[in-house]
């Protein structure tokens, strides 16, 4: 597996030539990694208009994932997902998405810039961050619409490790003409479990992967995937990405993004299965310990903290004393996210601190007082491109919200911008610790 783009700067920086180009340090060492931070200079190829060892790199890429093609993004999913909701509404007015409710923020903000109507997916809950959506959900939403909308858009895995049905949903998609889009920003890795459980393989038209979450990437390198027979998407992509992207972007990611190529050719689903039955094994001593978690996708463990007489972030920073620092933490759940670059050494040494853990009496949370969802009152674009101001969240109440008030992770917002705030949702922003929301003046 060629790694161009990696070549072509480490030449460039072999060379020691007078760099009279961007960045202003010149390749002199602040931080160590400058030698190799370079701008689009003659031979380094441009990222939306490729045509040299991008384009090269893309290609390996584009192999490796089965895809028609594969984009890099040196800006997250963030800007994959803007993108790709851009092409399934091809600057149509009214464009609709059917969506599914524990969106990303980045969506909203899509939404708004493209000036999209969303409807939501009804599903179970019981937290913000999943929707159980079902492929009959999705069925019952699509022949009850007026019209069919321009994509469904859902989540998986979210951020307690919920893997969705993503085939029957595709299939269902499928039945309607209607293309799924996947936010599988946790789940690049899928597409090398056996057998594949990536989105595109399982019959998505497109997803958003952050390639940094789960794979050796520098942070903010992302893929947009378009599958085979969903080739039309491909005609803008560019466009798409470049419309909302930087026009300088980390050349840095790029290589990260390229020579991972090399890594995931070379043994990376041997190496995966490893790691996945590793965590496994981890999982079955839980259980025999009596340390409850919740079943999901094979790279993560959700550990649920209230049995245990904890919260999640009281679990959390009791691991963080001891030298284990978590993704996530909420008042119920401790999330840990593993890949094959953790050690079997990292997994002795979370087990010791877990099995040696003080227990108290559990704690019962009330219930998620999710409530109805609330009216949208105006359009998402509308809303965040009104007049804002903060204030505290008990004055809220029958305000319209404004631009989305949740923290990153997880990012998930508890109410969409141009939507009222009701008592359930004042109840959901004191329960996440948000003291001040966001609304319209």
């Amino acid at each position: 597996m060629t790694t161009p783009i990696v070549d072509f700067v480490r030449n460039y920086a072999a060379r020691d030539g007078g760099r009279f180009h961007m960045p202003g340090h010149k390749g002199k060492s602040f931080l160590g990694c400058e030698a190799l931070d370079i701008t689009e200079i003659a031979g380094a190829d441009v990222l939306y208009a490729p045509s040299g060892v991008i384009a090269e790199s893309e290609a390996n890429a584009t192999a490796l994932f089965g895809t028609a093609h594969t984009y890099y993004s040196a800006e997250g999913s963030s800007l994959a997902i803007k993108a790709m909701l851009a092409l399934a509404s091809r600057g149509r007015q009214n464009a609709r998405i059917l969506a599914a409710r524990n969106v990303h923020k980045a969506f909203v903000y899509a939404a708004a810039l493209l000036d999209l109507r969303v409807d939501w997916l009804a599903a179970e809950g019981g937290h913000i961050v999943t929707a159980n959506i079902t492929a009959e959900n999705v069925r019952l939403a699509l022949e009850s619409a007026d019209a069919p909308p321009d994509a469904v858009y859902v989540t998986s895995p979210d951020y307690l490790g919920n893997l969705l049905d993503i085939g029957g949903i595709a299939a269902v998609c499928r039945d309607f003409g209607v293309p799924l889009l996947v936010d599988n920003a946790h789940g690049a890795y899928l597409r090398f479990l056996s057998p594949s459980r990536h989105p595109i393989d399982l019959g998505a038209a497109m997803c958003a992967d952050s390639a940094h979450k789960t794979l050796p990437v520098l942070t903010g390198g992302a893929y947009l995937h378009i599958a085979k027979g969903f080739e039309s998407y491909t005609d803008g992509a560019r466009d798409a990405l470049s419309l909302f992207a930087s026009t300088s972007p980390s050349y840095l990611i790029l290589q990260s993004l390229d020579l991972c190529n090399r890594y995931l050719a070379d043994g990376y689903a041997k190496r995966l299965a490893d790691a996945v039955a590793r965590l496994d094994a981890l999982r079955a001593h839980l259980s025999e310990a009596g340390i409850p978690y919740r079943e999901g996708e094979p790279q993560k463990l959700v550990l649920s903290a209230c049995p245990l007489g904890y919260t999640g972030e009281g679990l959390a920073e009791h691991l963080r004393i001891r030298g284990i620092e978590v993704e996530f933490a909420d008042g119920e759940y401790t999330v840990l996210m593993v890949t094959p670059e953790n050690s079997e050494e990292d997994l002795t040494r979370l087990w010791d601190v877990l099995v040696s853990l003080s227990r108290r009496a559990p704690i019962f949370p009330p219930p998620m007082p999710m409530g109805e969802m609330p009216d949208t009152v105006i359009s998402i674009r509308a809303a965040m491109l009104a007049r804002h101001t903060r204030v505290p969240v008990r004055a809220a109440l029958g305000k319209v919200c404004g631009a989305p008030t949740v923290a990153c992770p997880p990012a998930v917002p508890i109410v969409i911008s141009g939507e009222r705030i009701t008592s359930e949702s004042i109840a959901l922003f004191e329960r996440y610790g948000i003291n001040e929301v966001d609304i319209v003046l």
